[in-house]
């Protein structure tokens, strides 16, 4: 399974967490979120990432207009869309090339045929925990219910995970899960990440030992 870090705002922490080489970095660009990374963010952070990291810009309602400039600005190839978007989004997008990544808010009354709609236009879809708003709320939610899905198209998992968590992922041989996604419960406030944590959670994730730091 991959890595993806989410909520990344701050340049020295950046590239902090560019060493630990996760598979996919996601940037906020939601103005209600505490995360939200601004319309600031220096062209060289991002640059600086290495190539072997996709760089993630996060959306949510966002138009389409402002989603292409924010992406042709920063040189994102990959989007999330974590609102309520349309398939017809989904579409212009995958049409213009971008890797699409679908979010869907999970609780037992959630059905998974909701994601039918958009598996021709997304790469990959996201299941989080429904909470109140958009975003992340730091709880899980049952992962009994990812049995109701087909599994077809491959997903980022979401939604409270933290250290205490691994083996019980590595346990989820039958789900077609393509990514783990962390976020809060690896801060020390919110956009900014404790980087050693995310360095435990992947060797833990990528050995079935680990060493003492």
């Amino acid at each position: 399974m991959k890595l993806k870090v989410c909520g990344l705002k701050y340049t020295s922490n950046i590239a902090a967490l560019a060493t630990v080489q996760p598979d996919y970095m996601g940037f906020i660009f939601y103005p209600k979120s505490k995360r939200y990374v601004g319309l600031e963010l220096a062209l060289e952070t991002l640059a600086a990432v290495p190539t072997t990291i996709e760089k993630v810009a996060v959306f949510v309602n966002e138009t389409l207009e402002n989603m292409l400039l924010i992406c042709i600005k920063y040189g994102f190839k990959t989007i999330q869309l974590h609102g309520d978007e349309t398939t017809d989004t989904a579409e212009q997008l995958s049409k213009l090339g971008y890797t699409v990544i679908k979010a869907f808010s999970v609780d037992k009354d959630f059905d998974f045929k909701n994601t039918l709609p958009y598996r021709t236009f997304c790469s990959y879809f996201l299941f989080d925990t429904k909470g109140d708003g958009y975003g992340g709320t730091g709880h899980q939610f049952d992962w009994n219910l990812l049995c109701n899905y087909d599994q077809i198209t491959p997903y980022f998992l979401s939604g409270g995970i933290d250290l205490q968590n691994v083996e019980a992922i590595k346990k989820m041989t039958n789900f077609n899960i393509h990514a783990i996604d962390i976020n809060s419960k690896f801060e020390l406030e919110p956009g900014l990440k404790d980087v050693e944590k995310v360095r435990l959670f992947k060797q833990k994730m990528d050995t079935d030992k680990v060493t003492d730091q």
